[in-house]
């Protein structure tokens, strides 16, 4: 759903590709894929072999670029990025890729991702002579990587990630290579594929499939490839890693049609539903999905339970971002505008409305009542994941846990702020054999931080949220 409706962000997206004769159209497609991940500012950097050059602006993909644009983006390789809107607020200075030149060199790097010591790492940068042009965390990578006395690039590089913290997919992109790391939890989504003899790297696989390259797999956690005109060569800069990716990207973020680590999406979500309807029992007549990234597990709950699946709620699909409305009643029909029940499907039915999380209970709330109001007879609202009770610290906007209504109520009040007739969610074990497990990985392959404040790193007394960051205009 939009984010007025949802109160979840995802930080941004990256593609890139190297070894094709025109990088730049390949990375405007790919972009179009990943969208649903920013939706603020879009951006390329290509390399010709000699320069890099930079194509950067804020608004949506369709919005940054035209046929002029990526014609000046010429070359044989380039990284691109979708970033999100955030609470903070916005300016060109911070959208990626951030394009850095030097007598010794360029280098552009994309980001996905939030480094939640960023913050002390700039601090110290700053003793030693840096100046920073952005607010962003990923400028921090250029400066530990240029401030390095150690010999190669590579050598360079894997130093300053072991000085990270947090969650990170990086593409960085100099004239003589495409470099791609990861963090060493994988907590951010990126695979590999091959596109007519060169490759291709992105956020999800959906992108791949709208350019007609072949999936290899995923990056590993603390993995560091280099790929040139030779190909791909793969090593790792640290020894303590551990795959936990996050929940939410199973659950609420990526797209239905993208794999993650083997798994399709879709076919997890679903799963979800049916988990979720062996874990409770309701009484109905229907079962609808909140559209769009809840309608996969409710054919699940659907199929699993037999109650039958309908079409009791429809997204406007071209209704963009609406101004902050001075009432009540004005806001209650923005809602209105993006989101519709049925009144014939849903009018003296005892509907189960499934929806992938609750943040604020806000959006829950004026759902159930759109329901009542065109009839429904119940409303039993269920959960495709357990109580969202944790602020996350790794590039999801989830709010500070004094805004979770999780956090602060039981689930029978939060039954009676929502207004629904039951409320339930699903268990944490539910969601970890749900989506699958993983052996090769620890924590079942899953960061579960906002659900049950495990953090799989260290979280810094001076650490940002993302919603919390602030932006040079």
């Amino acid at each position: 759903m939009l984010t007025e409706l949802r109160g979840l962000n995802e930080e941004c997206g990256v593609f890139g590709v190297w070894g094709h004769h025109d990088p730049a159209p390949m990375c405007y497609y790919g972009l179009h894929a990943l969208q649903h991940r920013g939706q603020e500012g879009a951006g390329i950097v290509a390399t010709d072999g000699e320069f890099l050059r930079a194509v950067r602006g804020e608004g949506l993909v369709n919005d940054v670029f035209d046929e002029t644009k990526l014609k000046a983006l010429q070359g044989k390789a380039a990284i691109s990025h979708v970033r999100y809107a955030t609470a903070g607020g916005s300016g060109l200075a911070n959208v990626q890729p951030l394009l850095f030149n030097s007598t010794t060199g360029s280098l552009a790097i994309a980001h996905n991702g939030n480094i939640v010591n960023a913050t002390d790492l700039k601090r110290s940068l700053e003793r030693q002579g840096s100046i920073f042009q952005t607010t962003s965390d990923t400028e921090v990578l250029a400066h530990l990587i240029k401030r390095s006395h150690l010999q190669s690039f590579e050598e360079r590089a894997k130093q300053a990630l072991r000085l990270l913290k947090g969650a990170f997919a990086f593409l960085i992109l100099t004239e003589d290579f495409l470099m791609v790391a990861q963090d060493p939890n994988g907590m951010r989504p990126l695979s590999l594929g091959r596109l007519n003899g060169g490759f291709v790297v992105a956020s999800e696989t959906s992108a791949f499939d709208l350019i007609g390259a072949e999936v290899l797999r995923s990056v590993e956690p603390g993995e560091m490839l280099i790929i040139d005109d030779t190909g791909v060569r793969s090593s790792f800069y640290t020894e303590e890693r551990g795959r936990a990716i996050c929940s939410m990207e199973y659950i609420y973020f990526s797209r239905p049609d993208s794999d993650i680590d083997g798994i399709n999406i879709h076919t997890a979500r679903k799963r979800l539903g049916i988990q979720l309807a062996k874990e409770i029992q309701v009484e109905a007549d229907i079962v609808t999905g909140v559209p769009d990234s809840s309608i996969s597990a409710a054919i699940g709950f659907s199929e699993q339970t037999g109650i039958p699946y309908e079409m009791g709620l429809i997204k406007n699909r071209y209704v963009g971002r609406t101004f902050i409305q001075p009432s009540q009643e004005l806001r209650e029909r923005g809602v209105k505008m993006k989101l519709s029940p049925v009144r014939q499907v849903v009018q003296g039915k005892r509907v189960v409305m499934v929806d992938d999380s609750i943040v604020r209970g806000t959006t829950s709330r004026r759902i159930v009542n759109m329901l009542k109001e065109a009839g429904a007879k119940e409303v039993h609202v269920v959960i495709s994941s357990p109580p969202l009770k944790n602020p996350c610290f790794y590039g999801i906007d989830i709010s500070s846990d004094s805004e979770l209504i999780a956090a602060n109520h039981s689930i029978e009040e939060m039954r009676d702020i929502i207004g629904a007739d039951s409320l339930s969610f699903l268990s944490v074990e539910g969601l970890l054999q749900a989506v699958g497990r993983s052996p090769e990985y620890k924590n079942c392959g899953q960061c579960l931080a906002c659900f049950t404040g495990e953090y799989p790193t260290s979280i810094y007394s001076d650490t940002k949220l993302p919603h919390e960051k602030e932006f040079v205009r």
